[in-house]
């Protein structure tokens, strides 16, 4: 009789050999239609597959609505992707081929370069090939003839991989589908039919295993769907996500520049988006006075022995600028002729003196906790820095401002005691809901990052991680939403709690973390005498709201799609004048506006209204003021909101406080698609004069 243990832990028995697609229907005729595969112990199987009289399995049955389903079917269409390149070009070698989030990619070296003139031609011998509909078989070789198998295939990458990267792998698995072999842990689909729909997105540059110093490769980036309809609406979302683009806003509006002389990374905030930096920092900086922060500055290098004893070096070494070496001891090693290798091993190994670009702002925050003695009684201490620390970024991962090699975090470090940390968690949390609220940003999720127990990342005694870690699940719970614990995503000296927000097109951005830390005190031996008249070490928390300032600034303008609420906007209203006989009474209004503590600029040049109109409109400005004779003689204002139109002519002291009570309540307008380049409509308004 062959039994079949499924998950909920429930055993169905049939007296003779069944299938998958079967075993489903006994379940459910749902179940069966939208079945894709199954899985016996953690192995993909087609539905087909026949489970023996006597055999024992646990089986899950596989449809779309399963969370792995869709990153399976992608890695198999990566492989197919894989297949039809290697027919089309000659000469290629195979690196790496993930799912990422939204689709996977490809790494390939190859003689002849993809463009995207060629993404015909894959596509077509994709289809091809899925509609062959051979399937994925997985072959496990000892490690030696492994090696050999991908010698014969000529693929230097496999080869070094697992000389190298695999080292420790005593058998390694491969997946071979018709002609095509790979090295690859699977799993995969049993059928390429189960790829409902694909399509080739971009090329990018790439390094094998991220090293700009190895072999440049080609990246192709591919997405894949079980429906047309699925991918449809994805793609329809890659176009929105391209008119949002921070980068092409950011120049558009005048925000931000980057320049090639000042460095990749490195970020020139332009008037307007220094407007909006500053008016984040002033928004935060007002509930950080409210909960008793106070502010602090550090300077943004440190000797190296600061960060060897918080452990940010060596273990970011590879993140982190190469350390700044004094002139007399460079002077010294020159006359000893130690060579540009020799200096490398000795900045890695840690035996030269020196200063390091500041890549965190916590141990600074700890030397000024430990320049004073402290009782109890002055706990807890939340000292706060809008901080700016230095990353070195690989040149493929930077981007804009969401990947940058400078950038300024909202950073704040709280020493506590253990009585006091839930309440002070809590706090930080209030501080992220604060945030997000204001910002329209109120669909998140919360992720608690932990240690991985088989890692030797992490430091400290496993008592106080069971501490922290209990602590930061407990501060998640009293969010009272969902969240996910990942262990291995913790920080080497302890748990943390991340925000994942979702834009208004859907798109997923980390913004924001709390970590609890009992490592750092204890690394650098910090003291306060408790009420015993002792000395006990505190416990430490970091925590960012909005993250990095250059991060959270770059969501902030793809969410809103360049156009900031009321608050936020570096220019609230523009006044239009529709001829220069209103010009005197537009100055008036200008005038009375600002001196309302509004931000107005005036159009008064001698274009026609249209075109005044439309320039106001690219630009984003939330409210247009359209000034003719008319409101010249009646004291009023023509108000155009930018998203609701025509609002009709008030007076001046009207819209004043219409402005203002929308300031006041931080006001966050439904978020619209194409808001950043809808062509603007002014014959309704032209009609009007």
């Amino acid at each position: 009789m062959a039994s079949v243990t499924l998950p909920d832990g429930s055993v169905k028995e049939f007296p003779d050999s069944i299938t998958i697609k079967k075993v489903a229907k006994s379940i459910g005729s749902r179940l069966a239609k939208d079945a894709l595969w199954g899985e016996i112990d953690q192995q993909p199987l087609p539905l087909d597959y026949e489970i023996g009289q006597a055999d024992q399995v646990n089986l899950k049955i596989i449809t779309r609505t399963d969370p792995a389903s869709l990153a399976t079917m992608r890695h198999s269409c990566a492989h197919v992707m894989a297949r039809a390149v290697m027919r089309i070009k000659k000469g290629v070698q195979l690196a790496f081929g993930p799912t990422i989030e939204s689709g996977f990619y490809y790494d390939f070296e190859m003689e002849d370069p993809l463009t995207e003139e060629d993404f015909p031609a894959i596509e077509a011998e994709m289809k091809k090939i899925i509609e062959m509909d051979e399937p994925f078989e997985r072959m496990e070789r000892p490690r030696d003839e492994a090696l050999q198998v991908c010698r014969d295939m000529q693929q230097d990458f496999k080869v070094e991989h697992i000389t190298e990267g695999l080292a420790d792998h005593e058998s390694l698995s491969f997946y071979q589908q018709g002609e095509f072999l790979d090295l690859c842990r699977g799993p995969h689909i049993p059928s390429p039919k189960s790829i409902g729909a694909f399509k080739l997105l971009t090329i990018a540059g790439a390094y094998w295993k991220g090293d700009q110093s190895r072999q440049q490769l080609q990246r192709l980036y591919a997405t894949a769907f079980f429906t047309e309809d699925e991918l449809a609406a994805h793609l329809e979302l890659l176009e929105e996500a391209k008119k949002r683009d921070h980068r092409v806003l950011g120049k558009r509006l005048g925000l931000f520049h980057i320049d090639e002389m000042v460095g990749q990374g490195l970020i020139l905030w332009a008037p307007k988006g220094a407007f909006v930096r500053q008016k984040l920092q002033d928004f935060i900086s007002m509930h950080l006075t409210r909960q008793g922060y106070k502010q602090v500055f550090t300077p943004h290098i440190g000797k190296l022995d600061l960060y060897k004893t918080s452990g940010h070096f060596p273990y970011y070494q590879e993140s982190q600028y190469p350390p700044l070496i004094p002139r007399e001891q460079l002077s010294h090693l020159a006359e000893e002729g130690c060579t540009c290798g020799e200096l490398a091993n000795l900045m890695k190994e840690g035996e030269i003196d020196g200063y390091l670009l500041k890549p965190m702002n916590c141990p600074h925050h700890i030397k000024i906790y430990q320049s004073q003695q402290h009782s109890y009684r002055d706990l807890p201490i939340r000292l706060s820095e809008f901080g700016t620390v230095y990353r070195w970024e690989q040149s493929g991962e930077i981007g804009g401002l969401t990947r940058v090699r400078g950038f300024t975090q909202d950073d704040a470090h709280l020493f506590v005691t253990q009585e006091q940390l839930a309440d002070e968690l809590a706090g930080c949390l209030e501080l992220v809901k604060i945030i997000f609220a204001a910002m329209g940003m109120e669909d998140y999720r919360v992720r608690v990052g932990l240690r991985d127990p088989d890692s030797s990342k992490y430091v400290g005694d496993p008592a106080h991680w069971d501490l922290a870690e209990q602590a930061c699940r407990d501060a998640a719970v009293s969010l009272g939403k969902e969240f996910k614990e990942e262990p291995g995503e913790a920080a080497f000296y302890g748990p943390k709690i991340d925000f994942v927000v979702r834009d208004c097109i859907g798109r997923q951005w980390q913004l924001g973390t709390v970590q609890v830390d009992y490592n750092l005190p204890e690394r650098f031996g910090l003291e306060y005498i408790g009420a015993d008249n002792k000395t006990h070490r505190p416990i430490m928390i970091h925590r960012a709201p909005f993250g990095s300032m250059e991060r959270f600034i770059g969501v902030l303008i793809e969410h809103f799609a360049g156009a900031f609420p009321l608050w936020l906007a570096p220019e609230q209203a523009r006044i239009v004048t529709v001829s220069q006989k209103a010009e005197e009474y537009a100055r008036q209004v200008q005038q009375q506006m600002s001196e309302a503590g509004l931000r107005v600029e005036g159009d008064y040049r001698s274009e026609k209204l249209g075109a005044k109109i439309r320039d106001a409109q690219l630009e984003l400005i939330p409210y247009m003021l359209i000034i003719g004779p008319r409101d010249a003689e009646a004291g009023t204002v023509s108000v155009r909101d930018r998203i609701e139109g025509d609002l009709g002519a008030m007076p001046v002291a009207e819209a004043i406080a219409k402005f203002q009570e929308e300031v006041a309540e931080k006001r966050v307008k439904q978020v619209v698609r194409n808001t950043a380049v809808a062509e603007p409509t002014v014959s309704d308004v032209q009609n009007e004069y």
